[in-house]
């Protein structure tokens, strides 16, 4: 088996292409610059060729150094990534992420359980759609995140569901709609929205998505003012200027889902589980539902 090549003396080669120069590689990498000269010259001694050649004052990289500079990269990504996996640890602060459906009454119980289990970590929230919470848990931005499921991949551990209803303002009916349906929906990419209008559309009525928001208030708001119906989520009774509309067929329940970002303690995800899962079974028992 052939020796391995050194990480270390890679990232150097990787931080000379990427800086410009040995001095200012050296600089980034808080290295001496004959550390780093002795790096490079270790790695053609390991290759047999010269990877980076003198060019009057200063030097570039021969052939091999550029091929080799491109596997290195790809080397160290992998290797970075790795590390991340399996790279776990209680953090000094959790950023949880909650749609502004599932976070009424919920985040004082998640609150509680982790300032149980973890009274040193701070825990700061963050109310948003379930898109950019899912976005930002996968680049790492949050740690945790409480989304709304209903998606063919299922990503994260089911917590909950919430029911599906059919709402307008309380002059609204069906059977005096002449023409389209309006429609009042979160602005795209929206699953909900997708989800309303298909099922109308199956019932044979047009569908004109009259107003758009991109928050809960705004939806709530333009349905009440009447400007068309809307199918929400809900975890209690219809909100007061609402009513929800028998008329339509029910559509059931939306799944609710924890996740979290990579190398996050599985301790702490566990915790956070548990509580999410706790308030969605303690809300199902308060309205019956086995």
């Amino acid at each position: 088996m052939a020796d391995p090549l050194d990480l270390v003396h890679l990232r150097t080669l990787v931080a000379i292409a990427e800086t410009g120069g040995f001095r200012r590689a050296a600089d980034s990498l808080h290295l001496s610059q004959p550390t780093v000269s002795q790096h490079v010259r270790l790695l053609e001694k390991r290759l047999k060729q010269s990877l980076v050649v003198k060019d009057g004052r200063g030097s570039r990289f021969t052939g091999a150094g550029e091929r080799l500079v491109l596997e290195a990269r790809k080397l160290l990504t992998a290797q970075d990534e790795v590390l991340q996996r399996f790279s776990v640890s209680v953090p000094d602060k959790l950023t949880i992420g909650s749609t502004e459906h599932a976070g009424d009454g919920l985040l004082p119980d998640l609150l509680g359980a982790l300032r149980g289990a973890y009274p040193e970590v701070w825990v700061q929230f963050r109310i948003d759609r379930s898109t950019s919470l899912a976005e930002s848990v996968s680049k790492g931005a949050l740690d945790l995140a409480v989304v709304l499921g209903g998606n063919p991949d299922p990503v994260g551990a089911e917590v909950g569901s919430l029911n599906l209803k059919w709402v307008a303002a309380s002059g609204w009916d069906l059977s005096e709609i002449d023409g389209p349906i309006s429609l009042v929906a979160f602005e795209e990419p929206c699953g909900l929205r997708l989800r309303a209008i298909a099922q109308l559309d199956e019932l044979g009525h047009a569908v004109t998505v009259s107003a758009e928001s991109g928050n809960l208030d705004g939806v709530l708001a333009g349905t009440r003012a009447g400007l068309g119906i809307a199918l929400l989520p809900f975890s209690g009774a219809v909100p007061e200027g609402l009513r929800e509309i028998t008329d339509l067929p029910a559509m059931g329940t939306i799944d609710v889902r924890l996740v979290a970002r990579r190398g996050l303690d599985t301790e702490v995800e566990d915790a956070a589980v548990s509580a999410v899962s706790a308030h969605f079974a303690g809300r199902r028992r308060l309205q019956g539902v086995a």
